[in-house]
């Protein structure tokens, strides 16, 4: 299904949504595309569909008018499934949370068992975006690969870090202003 983005952020609305995650689903929107830009910018060859960003990133967390747990993003393809929309923004939708969930963590999570690592472009970028906003505020990436270390995911917090600096790298930016505790992580 084709929608403009003011009848995306409605039918969340209609959903349910509440207020402070459609803030967090519009931030997360505006990063992407000013993400997709610097690396259009810096890869002039590479295409990225910034429609279908835009869309996902909208549309990344309408699972949470059902729940707020991890199987949000399971929940949010079942709804976005009955609206029609294209299965590349399910995909998006889909492979958001973290920097993806390989297929072993999604059996301990109890969702169903298949690879949920991003793989195109806008999947990558939505979920580096995701990565970045708590609600429609930045944060350090680091403050994230921290949460999950004490989590005991130091697999998942190591993702969160390769996603972080593949997206740099193709926005142009140099070792030396990605963040240092970044690139200094031991294992990646």
């Amino acid at each position: 299904m084709e929608m403009s983005r003011d009848e995306i952020i409605n039918l969340l609305k209609e959903l349910g949504l509440k207020e402070n995650i459609i803030k967090h689903v519009i931030a997360v929107e505006e990063l992407s595309l000013e993400t997709a830009k610097l690396i259009i910018k810096n890869n002039p060859d590479m295409e990225i569909d910034l429609k279908l960003l835009s869309d996902g990133a909208l549309l990344h967390d309408i699972g949470r008018t059902f729940t707020h747990s991890i199987n949000h993003a399971v929940e949010g393809v079942k709804i976005a499934k009955k609206y029609g929309f294209d299965d590349r923004i399910l995909r998006i939708i889909e492979n958001h949370i973290g920097a993806g969930i390989t297929k072993e963590e999604a059996k301990e999570l109890n969702l169903p068992i298949k690879d949920y690592i991003p793989h195109t472009i806008e999947e990558k970028i939505v979920a580096n975006a995701d990565n970045l906003l708590a609600g429609d505020k930045k944060r350090d990436i680091i403050v994230l690969y921290n949460k999950l270390v004490k989590m005991d995911n130091q697999e998942a917090a190591d993702r969160v870090i390769v996603l972080y600096n593949e997206i740099l790298g193709l926005m142009g930016q140099n070792e030396s202003k990605r963040h240092s505790n970044a690139v200094s992580i031991q294992n990646l």
